[in-house]
This record gives structure tokens, sequence and C-alpha cells, in this order.
């Protein structure tokens, strides 16, 4: 689960991190009433959106003065930033941050996320912090590096040195810096997050280092640890059709193909994706309907599948193990009698009781196209929806 800036903020700073003071708000009105508490010379205005990019798509302005501040805000309230990562339908600005300025005298990047390869904690730190870090990753690899660290309970002050080692701080600022370190490690292990990145983080004028934008990203399968971050959930920044599976307990994801993809297992969903990219077609989507699936929860799946108007065909299959066949049939009738099934429709069945889910579907009226194995499934969708 992925949160706003100013959310991320608001964790950090509980768990000791330094950062600006700001408000968020829904409304311009609010938003100007809130930024009166701000002791600030200018105002950092920031669209809150979850997609990083946003300063180059006009997301982030820095003003003046009040005046500025709410000419600024009532042109971006409701506006869609289109940046590297909304792609180009954009994504459109529903809640507005405004925070004191910072003096900058150096940006660094930073960021923490869990190793799988290595089952270790991985730190990306970088002195070459700010808007373009994506250019210096491909142009100046040397310029960041990557510290594993070991899961304990604490980190170690020698690995919080070797982290910052290439910001090349001194004095009281390297301290700040290995402060922030722990903090960080303590809330990331705390909260069961999986990405927490801070771009810039900022040395300032004065020395102090302060977190100067910042993003954490949470293991969904942990959340009903942690309610009150699950709370912070904002659903309109997510795929509506993706919350509706979720709803229902389905793993889906959508993509930009034509062939709807109904499997149990994500193993087998990916194997699934893969054979009909290798017969010339995209995959609509990744759909996991799980181990032990009812009849509910698979009509709830094909009508997801249909509300796509992308979708000219679906290839539904399924290995019997946990999920028995006969209960995917009943799904498939069961979404039948309430929506129309007007795409070519194939279905491979095999496993726990795929004889008697065969014999269901045969008897059910319905125009599909049965096939032996996955191969077979994929050139006889392909070859429907030429």
């Amino acid at each position: 689960m992925n949160i706003h800036e100013h959310q991320a903020k608001q964790i950090l700073k509980k768990y000791g991190v330094v950062v600006p003071k700001g408000v968020f708000a829904f409304t311009v009105d609010e938003l100007i009433e809130k930024a009166k508490s701000l002791k600030t010379e200018k105002f950092v205005l920031k669209a809150q959106i979850h997609a990083g990019g946003r300063g180059k798509a006009g997301g982030v302005k820095i003003l003046n003065n009040i005046e500025e501040l709410i000419k600024a805000s009532k042109e971006l309230l409701g506006k869609k930033l289109i940046t590297p990562q909304t792609g180009p339908k954009g994504r459109e600005v529903k809640r507005l941050y405004v925070e004191e300025s910072s003096s900058i005298e150096k940006e660094f990047y930073l960021s923490c996320l869990v190793d799988r390869s290595s089952s270790k904690i991985a730190f990306i730190s970088s002195d070459q912090g700010g808007m373009d870090i994506e250019e210096v990753a491909r142009n100046n690899p040397e310029k960041i590096i990557t510290t594993k660290v070991n899961l304990n309970e604490n980190i170690s002050n020698r690995d919080c040195e070797e982290i910052i080692k290439i910001f090349n701080l001194k004095d009281n600022s390297k301290l700040e810096a290995i402060s922030l370190i722990k903090s960080i490690y303590k809330m990331f292990l705390s909260t069961d997050a999986s990405l927490v990145e801070v771009n810039p983080l900022i040395l300032t004028k004065d020395k102090k280092i302060v977190c100067l934008d910042a993003k954490i990203n949470f293991d969904d399968n942990s959340l009903f640890r942690h309610p009150d971050i699950f709370k912070l959930r904002d659903l309109n920044e997510e795929d509506p059709t993706e919350v509706e599976a979720s709803r229902h307990g389905l793993s889906y994801v959508k993509l930009d193909g034509s062939i709807g993809c109904m499997v149990n297992g994500a193993g087998l969903a990916m194997a699934t994706m893969d054979i009909i990219k290798l017969y010339g077609k995209e995959p609509a989507n990744f759909l996991d309907v799980g181990g032990g699936a009812s009849k509910e929860k698979v009509s709830a799946a094909l009508k997801i599948i249909l509300s796509d108007k992308n979708v000219k065909g679906i290839l539904i299959n399924i290995f019997g193990g946990i999920m028995r066949c006969d209960v995917l049939a009943l799904g498939v009738i069961e979404a039948a009698k309430e929506i129309k099934i007007n795409v070519p429709l194939v279905v491979r069945l095999a496993g726990t009781n795929f004889l008697l889910g065969k014999k269901i579907l045969d008897n059910s009226g319905l125009k599909l196209i049965s096939a032996e194995n996955l191969d077979d499934a994929a050139k006889k969708i392909v070859e429907a929806i030429k």
C-alpha cells in the first residue's frame, strides 16, 4: 500500500526524523487558513498524488507570499498531472500540501527496501539527490551505492556510516545523518514497510539534515497488524477495478492487452500471460482467484474481467488442487446469469473434479471453447479473437 507524502512525513517524524513543518487540505480555503500557522519567508506547495516526477510536471511550486499561494493552489487543485509514473492519462490532484521553505546547501538521495535475494535490508544512497536521480542511475551509476544490512533489532553505527559515507558529512551533520538512518530503520521494521524513499534528503545551510520529500510503501500482507496505517489508504489514487477486486479477496492488476485471464495461483497466472504473449497477443490483466475460491468469488472475478472494454476474449486456466474445477464451473455460470458473455471464452481445466467441472460447463448452454492444455488454450483464444 502506498501513502501520500504528507502522511509519510508524519510517520517519519514520529520516529524522530526531521521534516519541514507543513499542512495539507482538500480545498483552497482550508489550505490557506492552515498555511497562516507556518512561519516561513516562502511557501512550498506540493500536489499530493501517488506518483513520482511531480516537480517536472508542475506539481511543486515555490511561492513568495500568501497571495501567490492562493493563486497557485487554485490552479493546481483539480489539475491532472502527467508524469512518467502516471501514464498518459495523468492523475487528478485532489489534495494539496504546503510546507515551510528550507535553505538548501546540498541534496542527497536515500532509500531503504527489502532485498529478497539476500534476505537483508538494502539502503541505497547518493550525493546526487533531487529530480534527476534516474539520470544519475543511467549515466553515473558510480554515484549511487548500495549497503545491505543484516536483519537485526537495531542497525549498527558501522552500517550507518557505510550508508552515509558518500554524503561526505562532517561533525554534527554526520551525527544527525547517523541518527536519521537509525530512525528510518526502526520505522521500517516496526511498520512492516517495503520501501522508504527520501529524495531529496538535504543538508541545510545551517548544517541540519532534513527530509524534504518522502515516499513509503507498506507490505499489504501485514496491514492487518497496522489498522492506523491502513486508515491512510486513499482509494482515489487506485484503479477502481483493482479496488473492487480487493473487496472480493482477488489479486488483480489491470494491463493493456485484449485477452482477459482468470487463473488460480500467481505462478500459473504468470505462465499464462507469458504464453499469450508468445502467440502474439497481450494479456488484459493479471488475476489470481486463489486456492480456495467460492463460486461467488469466481463470479465476481469474471464480472471484473468483463468490465474492461479492451477485453476481446477470456482465457480461464485452472489447475485444481485446493481449488475445485466444479466450483469454478458453477461460478462461471453464476456470472453468466447476471451479465452477457459476448466475447470468446476458452476454458482449460485440470486437477480436482475437472471432469465434473467440464460436464457442468458443457451442459450450461454457454458458448465456450474447451482446451486440453495451456498451449492449446493459448492458441485457441488468440485464434478466436482474430
